[in-house]
């Protein structure tokens, strides 16, 4: 068997429908996720994609110092929440509560925001 037609073989599903790619579950309201690691990837990553346009913003903004991390901590918590509560509609529970899906990824996300805003912040306002 070549490999195109086991990528086409795994593609299907038994009941004749074709798997959704995560990123289209992601933007599409109320998916089945059958892999709870999945889904949890996807908060993950939807947060470094905060993280770094929030940190481009704050650069550019320039927003400094407690302000910048406060309203950075809760955008990005509020965002994540909104998105899988409202929009995937999940059930908390299946992947530890809400608080433990609000954490998922938090820190790298920080971090990496940290990184992004201090570039951006020092590239275009120190001489």
């Amino acid at each position: 068997m070549t490999s195109s037609a086991k990528r086409k073989e795994d593609g299907h599903l038994a009941n004749g429908g074709v798997k959704q790619s995560t990123w289209s579950k992601a933007l599409s309201c109320s998916a089945v996720w059958e892999e709870k690691d999945e889904f949890l990837d996807v908060v993950y990553w939807f947060r470094q994609i905060i993280a770094v346009i929030l940190g481009v913003i704050w650069g550019i903004a320039p927003l400094k110092g407690f302000l910048g991390i406060a309203i950075f901590c809760i955008i990005n918590a509020g965002v994540l929440y909104v998105y899988f509560s409202s929009f995937q509609q999940i059930d908390e529970e299946e992947y530890g509560g809400t608080w433990e899906l609000t954490k998922e990824g938090f820190m790298t996300s920080f971090a990496l925001f940290l990184v992004v805003w201090v570039i951006f912040y020092t590239a275009l306002h120190f001489d």
